[in-house]
């Protein structure tokens, strides 16, 4: 039975079936042919798997991002980040980077980040000289930093099917995000000044101070997102509905960018990603407890004991594991096929959950942008129209950095540690 639930979603998967079905088939299969328990099973783990209070939050965030991307708030975050770095060699894909990252805090969703930054800043990066390789792999890279960047989905996804603090994993995703973001701008830098590319602007105070009032809305929102988590004042499910709120005010009320039939569409789309979400989760409950009754995990823990693998080398291949399925599956689907499996794993080898939870989406990050199916190059072939074969080169130099940062994020445990140790247990 276990290898039919190895092989048969790989043979699945080959022939381009979705995930979900993929899932369903397999769990089917099993329960039909390998085990003698009632049909009326599979209903119950399936909606078992999404009845969790950590996954109600991730419907509201991608409200909120949807209206955020619609609704004027991407143009004056660009304008203000811009403002900053003005001046400084490689400004522009600089503020690509920063963003990314400060709409990562709003939206929580990679894709949506990659395609609202990267209307805005993808032509005006041609213009200024910069390559379509450069330049889309700047963007796919940078967009992909807003699954680290709390508020996170894939967070959200990770602490309720770890069972584990979804505010813990926002705290603990600062740093690395941060660091991240760093490594990627310092080699912006250097590469703006090998080619000599020139200087957008320079930094005027005037001009950001311009910048800063015509943003402040935009500006207020992670700061009231995070700031109410932290403190206590609200959950993150409750920020959810927060931010949903705050979003509608502020498009269509302040910035007047969004009309009632951009906030329907906005809507649609929610309720059509959430859909998509949601039966991928409900789809790998089942599959996770037949992977589990089978004895598939604890098979694997007993290898390892057996072979007397160090910690170390396990993460190592968990990495190269992660790393691989990143390529094939969105960060969403491949956090619910793979936590209940790995979890007795790291737990075995003493790796802290939070940080095995950072470990586990900074690895899926990388593989939004890693060729050949990382989701946020077909976002940006298809909404900039950037030519495949450029974004395949342009994510090359971008993808060596998030790896590097990767080793560094996954045997410095402080890094990832260190912000949620501040607020107990």
């Amino acid at each position: 039975m276990g290898w039919a639930m190895i092989l048969l979603p790989i043979s699945l998967l080959v022939f381009g079936f979705p995930v979900f079905l993929i899932l369903i088939t397999t769990s089917v299969v099993v329960l039909v042919f390998f085990m003698d328990v009632p049909m009326s099973i599979a209903h119950l783990k399936m909606f078992g798997s999404v009845d969790k209070l950590a996954f109600l939050a991730a419907p509201f965030f991608i409200f909120a991002g949807e209206l955020m991307s619609r609704g004027g708030l991407s143009n004056r975050i660009v304008t203000w980040v811009l403002s900053i770095v003005g001046g400084v060699r490689g400004s522009l894909p600089i503020t690509a980077v920063g963003s990314c990252a400060f709409f990562g805090a709003m939206s929580g969703s990679g894709a949506a980040t990659t395609a609202a930054v990267g209307q805005v800043l993808y032509r005006p990066l041609l213009n200024n000289g910069y390559s379509e390789s450069f330049s889309a792999g700047v963007l796919a890279s940078s967009g992909a930093i807003a699954v680290i960047i709390p508020p996170s989905i894939a967070m959200i996804i990770y602490g309720g099917s770890a069972e584990v603090s979804v505010v813990k994993l926002f705290i603990a995703g600062f740093l690395p995000g941060l660091m991240l973001a760093a490594m990627m701008a310092i080699y912006i830098y250097f590469y703006a000044r090998r080619n000599n590319m020139g200087i957008t602007q320079v930094f005027d105070f005037k001009e950001f101070v311009r910048a800063s009032r015509a943003g402040i809305l935009a500006l207020m929102t992670p700061l009231i997102i995070l700031g109410g988590i932290y403190t206590g004042v609200f959950s993150p499910t409750e920020a959810g509905a927060i931010a949903g709120i705050y979003a509608i005010i502020v498009t269509m009320y302040f910035y007047r960018e969004l009309d009632w039939r951009g906030l329907w569409e906005a809507a649609i789309r929610t309720a059509y990603v959430c859909a998509q979400i949601f039966i991928i989760i409900a789809a790998a409950g089942l599959y996770s407890w037949l992977l589990t009754i089978s004895g598939v995990p604890a098979a694997i823990v007993g290898f390892i004991d057996d072979i007397g693998a160090q910690p170390w080398a396990i993460l190592l291949v968990i990495n190269v594991l992660l790393l691989l399925v990143g390529c094939l599956l969105d960060p969403t689907s491949a956090i619910i096929i793979l936590t209940p499996l790995l979890l007795p794993i790291v737990l075995a080898a003493d790796v802290d959950l939070i940080h095995f939870g950072i470990i586990m989406v900074v690895n899926l990050e990388i593989g939004m942008f890693t060729p050949p199916f990382g989701l946020n190059i077909f976002v940006v072939q298809s909404v900039l129209r950037a030519p495949l074969a450029a974004i395949y080169r342009g994510v090359v130099p971008f993808i060596i950095i998030n790896i590097i940062a990767l080793g560094v994020i996954t045997y410095v445990p402080e890094i990832s540690l260190f912000l949620p140790s501040l607020i107990g247990p």
